[in-house]
């Protein structure tokens, strides 16, 4: 089965000072184990990018461009990229007014209509209430990985 990773289980995966650092390691660990299949699309790697680099006083890490290539490398090794398509587009637009998706949920819902048409079921989050509303896919916390795995 194909997880898709959500941005926040990426960014604390490489931040060593993150409470859920050890715990998001050991999950992705399982799943490897197990020959679960990791996934990431264009935009959570733009928001990863995106909070690294950003200042520290925007809430970001702050981090130089060289710093950031080299987990953005672990990444694509470890994982699937998957790409946003024109069946995405129209999927995203039927779950925006179908869930009725406000603000910047839209953002939860571009990750989900990537993930239907790329028949990916589950994601890997911090946050699963962000994705409760979309029957048609499972989100499971790092934690719940864990815990399954023992």
């Amino acid at each position: 089965m194909t997880y898709l990773v959500d941005t926040g289980v990426l960014l604390r995966a490489f931040d060593r000072e993150a409470a859920e650092h050890k715990t998001i390691l050991q999950a992705i660990r399982a799943l490897l184990d197990r020959g679960e299949e990791l996934a990431v699309t264009i935009q959570n790697l733009a928001e990863f990018w995106n909070v690294s680099t950003r200042p520290k006083d925007k809430n970001g890490a702050e981090l130089p461009v060289e710093t950031v290539s080299r987990p953005l490398r672990v990444i694509e090794r470890l994982s699937t990229i998957l790409s946003e398509s024109s069946g995405s587009f129209e999927e995203w637009k039927r779950l925006l007014t179908t869930h009725r998706v406000l603000g910047v949920k839209v953002h939860d819902a571009r990750l989900v209509s990537v993930m239907l048409v790329s028949k990916v079921p589950t994601v890997l989050t911090l946050n699963n209430r962000d994705f409760q509303r979309y029957t048609e896919i499972s989100a499971v916390t790092p934690g719940d990985v864990v815990a399954e795995a023992k």
